[in-house]
């Protein structure tokens, strides 16, 4: 993969040091390009572009020009800072898009873990009004992602000690869990509207029709993953969206899908083409398979 696609590295898309994204694009290949912004995880407080970039060359290899961001890191920079800069890179790339090839029109959003609530969130607030200044902010771009990627999510951070009840997970994973929850979101609101920012999933169980389409969702995940709780529950939300085919299990644990070499993961990534193939024009089949 890694030669089939060439990087532009730490492009400025804002006034912090952290604001600095990756382009990805495919070798050879001239002329407007499907567009993909990716959003690491990492618990919202470790982890970077730069430990991410199989993404960004898997991506590229299917025929993508990849936007992987920084974003600033919790607990230093709490919720809704993460968030905050996705919506400023979405609006870099707006502005930018033209000068990379980049078409906007076949766009995608795609995270894992914390990534995807943080593109879950950007989502939410493309397709439905709301009253916060960051996500009026999203709404006005008008921007229409294509499909959206939220791999194996923690999609609800304001209730991080649901996990501590769990008695069949290590008893540090519950800790660990409740850890980063209290990093990114330290004072949740009693008022779960307050929260939907950080907490996209219970925001898709409970919403109104979106005002907007609401873009083709794959969610996948783990079957042993820690945190499948979430992604589960999506599944039954976006039902409520027409969308009943959203999520799909594998073998593996957490963000099992970024270990090329496994089985499942190869299968995760070929699950993932076909249904990105459904919705957006112009990819291609990687050469090298999976191969880095």
């Amino acid at each position: 993969l890694m030669g089939e696609a060439e990087v532009t590295r730490d492009v400025a898309y804002g006034p912090d040091a952290i604001h600095r994204l990756d382009v990805y694009r495919p070798k050879g290949v001239t002329g407007p390009l499907p567009t993909l912004l990716y959003v690491h995880g990492g618990g919202f407080r470790i982890l970077s572009k730069e430990s991410h970039w199989m993404f960004g060359y898997g991506f590229a290899a299917m025929g993508f020009a990849v936007f992987s961001i920084n974003y600033r890191l919790a607990p230093a920079h709490p919720f809704p800072a993460a968030l905050e800069d996705s919506a400023l890179a979405l609006t870099w790339l707006v502005e930018h898009a033209d000068e990379y090839g980049a078409d906007l029109d076949r766009l995608v959003y795609a995270g894992e873990s914390a990534g995807a609530n943080l593109v879950s969130g950007l989502t939410l607030t493309g397709c439905w009004s709301r009253p916060e200044p960051l996500a009026q902010r999203v709404w006005e771009l008008n921007v229409r992602p294509k499909v959206v990627l939220p791999a194996c999510g923690l999609l609800q951070v304001s209730a991080g000690e649901r996990y501590l009840e769990r008695s069949e997970l290590p008893e540090w994973i519950r800790g660990r869990i409740k850890v980063v929850c209290e990093g990114y979101l330290p004072n949740p609101s009693p008022d779960p509207d307050a929260n939907t920012l950080a907490d996209p999933l219970v925001f898709f169980e409970r919403a109104d029709p979106p005002e907007r389409p609401l873009p083709a969702i794959f969610a996948l995940c783990g079957e042993s993953d820690p945190i499948r709780q979430d992604t589960d529950r999506l599944a039954s939300a976006l039902e409520r969206f027409d969308q009943p085919d959203a999520v799909r299990f594998y073998k593996g644990g957490h963000a099992f899908h970024a270990f090329f070499w496994l089985q499942s993961a190869r299968r995760s990534w070929e699950d993932t083409q076909t249904f990105l193939e459904a919705h957006i024009d112009g990819l291609r089949r990687p050469k090298a398979g999976l191969t880095l």
